[in-house]
């Protein structure tokens, strides 16, 4: 995978610290210009501290920017979008891998929805997003339900792609490297942003 000229990637974690054998860490082990935003793990249900980090990642990245976000870096993503709308025009686009739709509750190892309620995270903006994007998403992904994430993707004006049946797209579910991120990541590397 080559992105184009000048390109910076920025990968947005989920409720997740460091992993080792993540697609995502492998991602940024592989490619020169990769930002990795510092995860913060699920004992830290923060959304504002997830949002600052990803501010001062783009706004120090320059332009252009293409964002890289997993699971609950997704909803991350998008509150971010919504609150720094001026910060989003230097996105060259996202890819959006497997979100959870938080419309049920998470299994036990995560916060509960109340929490991340209390702590900003409900309800999902559901507004277009200000630069292209493509919702990559699991048939069987026990944190996103297929309807509701599509529908999700609809309200963002996101390209849906049906991963077929990867869970969560983690090493939970089998996956260390996804091969299939490169092509995505160059299709959003080249395309053209919404009017």
């Amino acid at each position: 995978m080559t992105p184009g000229p000048g390109a910076v990637i920025i990968t947005v974690p989920g409720l997740r610290g460091h992993v080792p054998d993540h697609w995502q860490t492998r991602l940024a082990d592989s490619l020169a210009d990769v930002r990795p935003v510092t995860p913060l793990g699920r004992e830290n249900p923060s959304l504002d501290e997830r949002v600052t980090a990803l501010q001062l990642a783009v706004e120090t990245a320059g332009e252009p920017v293409v964002i890289v976000a997993h699971s609950a870096g997704v909803i991350v993503t998008v509150h971010w979008a919504a609150r720094h709308p001026g910060t989003a025009r230097q996105v060259r686009g996202a890819l959006l891998a497997t979100p959870p739709d938080l419309a049920a509750p998470l299994p036990a190892v995560y916060p509960s929805l109340s929490t991340l309620a209390d702590h900003g995270w409900l309800p999902i903006p559901r507004l277009p997003l200000p630069f292209p994007s493509i919702v990559a998403a699991s048939s069987d992904d026990p944190l996103g339900d297929p309807a509701r994430v599509r529908a999700l993707a609809d309200t963002w004006g996101s390209r849906h792609h049906d991963l077929g049946t990867v869970g969560h797209l983690n090493p939970a579910s089998g996956y260390g490297p996804w091969p299939g991120a490169g092509p995505l990541i160059n299709e959003l590397d080249h395309a053209k942003a919404p009017r």
